[in-house]
C-alpha cells in the first residue's frame, strides 16, 4: 500500500516542481493571489447573507410590484452598506402582471382538485370560468398538426415531460410548449391551454413562467399544471375517458410601470474606463421568495465583488455589478442596459451572469479572442483547484449577457450543476432553505477568480477589430 501511493505522490510533486521552475517570478504571484483570493471566498458566508437577506426582507419581487420596488431601494442600500465605490440606479420600463387565483378540477368522469398556476402574461378566463372537455398532446409539435374539430372549443393540454440533466438540455425542448402553446391552440379554436409543468419535479407545485402571444390570434388563459396531477389527468385520458375540466384564473394587467438596473462599482486604479462586468437579476416569480432564481445569482456575484475589495484591494480595472430588472418578462433589463451603454460597450473586457441556482459550478466556457484564452491559463488553473474544468471557447453567457456578443463582447459561462434546479425553478418551493451555503461559496469563490484575474491582469479578450479597406 504505502509503495502504491509513494509513486503518484512523486509524480504529483515532480509536477509541482517543473511547474514552480518553469513559471516566472510574475506567473507565481498571480498564482498565489489568486489561491488567497479563492480560499478567503471559499471560507466567506457573504453569499448567502445577501440572499438570506434579499429572500426575508423582501421575497417575491415580480416585475413592477410593491416587491420589486422594495429590492430596488434593498439593492442600493446593500451595495452602500458594503461600501461599492460607485451605487446608481437606471430606469426601466417594465410590463406588470399579477397573477390572482388560479383553479382548476376534474368534474367528470370523476372529481379531482387540480394545482396549477397562471402563466406569465396569460389572461384571466371569463367569469365564472371555464367548464369544457380537456384534449391531450404529447409535444407542441403534435398539437400543430392537428385537426381543428378536435380541438374547437375545448382546453389543449400539452403533456410534455421534461428531462432531468445537469446542464439543464432538457428545459429548452419543453419550454416552447410554455411560450408558444396559447398562440397554437388558440389558432385551432382551443378555449383554453394547460401545460405539464416544465419541471424535473413529481410534486404538486405548478411551475409558472413567461407566455406569449400573437397581435393575429385570440388571446386565450394560459396555464401549467403540476406534474403529479399532470400524470393523474394523463392517467384518465389514457383509460380512454371523457374528462371535463373546471378551470378559473383571475389574472391581471396593471399597465406599465417604471423599475430599475441597480449597479454597483469598484472603481479600476489605473483604467477605470475598463469594464469587468458580472451580473444577475433582481426580480423575481412571485410564487416563492426567489431564492435560488435568482437570489443565488444576486449574493454570489455582490459577494464576489465585495471579497475582492476586502482582500485584494482596489481593482486596476473597474469591477461593475449589474442586478439587472425583468428578466423574467423578457430580458427588459438587459435590453435596455445594452441600449443605454451602447457606446462604451467595446470598454467591457469580459461580462458573466449568474442565473442557474446555486449547484457548484464545474465549467467555465469562454468566448475569448484566440490568444486570451493561452493567457488566461493562471485563472483556468486557480478554477481547477476548485473543482471547475476548462470547458470550450464558444460560450454564450446568462441571459442578461447573451445579447453582448454581438457587439463584441467577450463573454464566460460559469456552468452550474443543475441536476435539481428544475425541481424548484419558478415555484412557491424556490425559498432559502434550497440553497447550500457551500456551494454558494464556491459559486462565489469562481466569480471571484474570473472577476479578479480581468481586473487586474493586462489580458484583453476582445476580438481584433475588423479590417476595413479604402473603397477609393
Amino acid at each position: 500500500m504505502k509503495a502504491a501511493l509513494f509513486y503518484p505522490t512523486l509524480a504529483l510533486c515532480s509536477a509541482l516542481l517543473l511547474s514552480a521552475c518553469t513559471s516566472t517570478p510574475q506567473q507565481s504571484a498571480v498564482s498565489a493571489d489568486l489561491a488567497r483570493l479563492s480560499d478567503s471566498a471559499l471560507k466567506s458566508e457573504l453569499a448567502y447573507d445577501v440572499v438570506k437577506s434579499l429572500t426575508v426582507e423582501v421575497g417575491p419581487r415580480i416585475a413592477g410590484s410593491e416587491g420589486d420596488k422594495r429590492a430596488v431601494v434593498w439593492a442600493e442600500e446593500k451595495f452602500k452598506a458594503l461600501g461599492f465605490d460607485k451605487v446608481y440606479k437606471e430606469p426601466v420600463r417594465v410590463r406588470n402582471w399579477s397573477r390572482g387565483i388560479a383553479d382548476a378540477k376534474v368534474i367528470a368522469p370523476y372529481q379531482q382538485k387540480l394545482f396549477i398556476t397562471a402563466l406569465g402574461g396569460s389572461v384571466a378566463t371569463p367569469e365564472g370560468g371555464l367548464i369544457t372537455q380537456v384534449v391531450m398532446f404529447d409535444s407542441l409539435a403534435s398539437l400543430k398538426k392537428a385537426d381543428a374539430a378536435q380541438i374547437h372549443d375545448k382546453i389543449v393540454f400539452i403533456n410534455q415531460r421534461m428531462q432531468r440533466d445537469r446542464a439543464g438540455k432538457g428545459y429548452g425542448p419543453v419550454v416552447i410548449g410554455r411560450s408558444q402553446g396559447a398562440i397554437e391552440a388558440a389558432k385551432l379554436g382551443a378555449k383554453a391551454v394547460l401545460i405539464r409543468s416544465v419541471g424535473t419535479d413529481n410534486s404538486r407545485f405548478a411551475h409558472t413562467g413567461v407566455m406569449q402571444y400573437s397581435d393575429d390570434v385570440e388571446k386565450i388563459p394560459a396555464g401549467a399544471l403540476s406534474n403529479a396531477d399532470a400524470d393523474n389527468l394523463q392517467a384518465m385520458l389514457d383509460a380512454g375517458k371523457d374528462v371535463t375540466l373546471a378551470v378559473e384564473m383571475r389574472a391581471k394587467e396593471h399597465g406599465w410601470q417604471t423599475s430599475y438596473n441597480v449597479i454597483g462599482e469598484f472603481t479600476g486604479s489605473e483604467s477605470p474606463e475598463e469594464i469587468v462586468l458580472i451580473g444577475a437579476h433582481l426580480d423575481s416569480w412571485d410564487e416563492g421568495t426567489g431564492a435560488l432564481d435568482d437570489g443565488a445569482g444576486v449574493g454570489i456575484v455582490t459577494g464576489a465583488a465585495k471579497i475582492i475589495k476586502n482582500v485584494m484591494g482596489q481593482p486596476k480595472r473597474t469591477i461593475r455589478v449589474v442586478l439587472y430588472a425583468s428578466e423574467e418578462f423578457g430580458l427588459t433589463g438587459a435590453q435596455e442596459y445594452t441600449r443605454k451603454h451602447k457606446a462604451e460597450l467595446s470598454n467591457i473586457i469580459v461580462a458573466a451572469e449568474s442565473d442557474f441556482g446555486a449547484g457548484e459550478i464545474y465549467q467555465i466556457d469562454t468566448l475569448f479572442a484566440p490568444a486570451a484564452v493561452e493567457q488566461a491559463k493562471p485563472l483556468f488553473e486557480a478554477l481547477a483547484n476548485i473543482g471547475v474544468t476548462q470547458g470550450h471557447n464558444q460560450a454564450g453567457g446568462g441571459p442578461d449577457v447573451s445579447m453582448l456578443p454581438k457587439y463584441g463582447v467577450p463573454v464566460v459561462s460559469l456552468l452550474q450543476d443543475g441536476t435539481y434546479y428544475f425541481d424548484y425553478h419558478h415555484t412557491a418551493n424556490d425559498t432559502l432553505d434550497k440553497v447550500d451555503p457551500k456551494a454558494l461559496a464556491q459559486n462565489q469563490a469562481a466569480y471571484a477568480l474570473l472577476a479578479y484575474f480581468m481586473a487586474n491582469s493586462e489580458i484583453d479578450t476582445r476580438p481584433a477589430p475588423a479590417k476595413t479597406t479604402n473603397s477609393h
